[in-house]
């Protein structure tokens, strides 16, 4: 795509021989949380995080993550590892049965939180994003980092549109236990 901005993270590795990408995970990410454009989502993902610079970092500083894409509230598009790799997003995780959604997907973050809408320009570059995805990727589906992750995370959050985004909302996972089906 034009205007992507590539900055390399070194956290990412191989994708499993022979694994395909069937899904892309829509995250939120703001740092510190709630504010936004400053240098601490690049920060984070490229390990160089200062632990003095905010107390959350020093919280932080020592993870080892990293996403595909991430979408600022300015609508600047960054791709931190390429799309065929294995980025480190998506933590423990399940889709449909399937754990460690890592190998399997891509993950795009939008600079954002839970409670604050995201901006115009966000979905509309994130359309453009999951649009050259599909061309891409045929078949793959979409889903919320709380989707694969119920109940440890909540990004996008309920400030994410949905339909705004073009998306249709996955399903949400629920955990089911059968001993309560009788109630």
């Amino acid at each position: 795509m034009r205007g992507v901005r590539r900055i390399a993270s070194p956290n990412f590795d191989a994708r499993p021989a022979g694994e395909r990408v069937s899904l892309v995970v829509i995250h939120a990410i703001s740092l510190p949380p709630e504010r936004f454009g400053g240098p601490g989502v690049v920060q984070l993902f490229t390990n160089s995080l200062d632990p003095d610079e905010d107390p959350y970092y020093a919280t932080i500083s020592h993870l080892r993550v990293s996403a595909h894409f991430f979408i600022r509230r300015d609508g600047e598009l960054i791709q931190f590892v390429p799309t065929e790799a294995r980025a480190w997003h998506a933590g423990v995780s399940n889709w449909r049965g399937r754990e460690r959604c890592n190998d399997f997907s891509i993950g795009i973050e939008l600079e954002g939180c839970d409670n604050q809408a995201f901006e115009s320009v966000q979905y509309d570059v994130l359309a453009a994003l999951l649009k050259r995805l599909r061309r891409r990727y045929p078949g793959v589906e979409i889903a919320g980092h709380s989707d694969i992750a119920p109940g440890r995370k909540t990004d996008p959050g309920p400030c994410f549109d949905w339909v705004r985004a073009g998306i249709v909302a996955p399903l949400q996972q629920v955990s089911f236990d059968k001993s309560q089906s009788d109630q």
